[in-house]
C-alpha cells in the first residue's frame, strides 16, 4: 500500500523487522528509530513480535501463562490480520508450549533430523522398498564421511615398520 503511494520509508528495511532490537547494526540504528517511530503497521507488528520475547525467560509456566494472557489480548485487538492469525496459532498450542517451563527441553534437533530424512524421501522420488529406505537415511543422516584420509590408511599400508622379523618383510628379500 505504501508502495503504490509512492511513499518508500519501508525500503530496504526488510530484515530490520526480522532482527531483535540489540542485533540491529549501529550504522542502521538511526534509520530504523526514525522508520519505527512512524505509525506504520510494521512497527506495530514488530513492537508485538518484541513483546514476546520476555515470555521466554519466564522460570515459572504459571507467570509464563499470566504474561501470554497479556499479550495476546494486545495481539489480538492489534487489528492486524497477520499478528492476530499467528496469536491464535500460539494461543491454540499454549499447553504444550508451557510444557517447556517444566522440563526446559525442546524438540529442534529431531524436527532437524525429520526434515533432513522427509528431504531423502523427496529426492529420491520414493523408494523400492524399506531397505533402500532406511539405507538411504543411513547415508545421508549418518554422518559417515565418504571421503576418509586415503593418505593416511595408504602409509599404514606401506608401513613396514610393524614387520616382526626380516624373513616375513616382503622387502627384505
Amino acid at each position: 500500500m505504501l508502495k503504490a503511494g509512492g511513499d518508500e520509508r519501508l525500503k530496504g528495511t526488510k530484515h530490520l523487522w526480522l532482527a531483535n532490537e540489540e542485533n540491529v547494526p549501529e550504522w542502521r540504528r538511526a534509520e530504523f528509530e526514525a522508520v519505527k517511530g512512524e505509525n506504520l503497521k510494521t512497527g506495530r507488528a514488530w513492537a508485538i513480535k518484541e513483546a514476546l520475547r520476555p515470555f521466554w525467560t519466564y522460570r515459572y509456566a504459571q507467570r509464563a501463562a499470566d504474561y501470554f494472557r497479556r499479550w495476546y489480548f494486545w495481539a489480538t485487538h492489534s487489528r492486524l490480520t497477520p499478528v492476530v492469525s499467528a496469536s491464535k496459532t500460539l494461543q491454540a498450542h499454549l499447553r504444550n508450549i508451557l510444557t517447556y517451563f517444566r522440563h526446559r527441553v525442546i524438540n529442534a534437533t529431531a524436527e532437524g533430523l525429520n526434515r533432513k530424512i522427509r528431504m531423502v524421501k523427496e529426492m529420491a522420488c520414493g523408494f523400492r522398498n524399506r531397505e533402500h529406505y532406511k539405507t538411504a537415511i543411513y547415508f545421508h543422516c549418518g554422518g559417515l564421511d565418504l571421503y576418509p584420509d586415503w593418505k593416511h590408511q595408504h602409509e599404514r599400508e606401506t608401513d613396514h615398520s610393524i614387520w616382526w622379523s626380516p624373513t616375513q618383510n616382503p622387502e627384505a628379500r
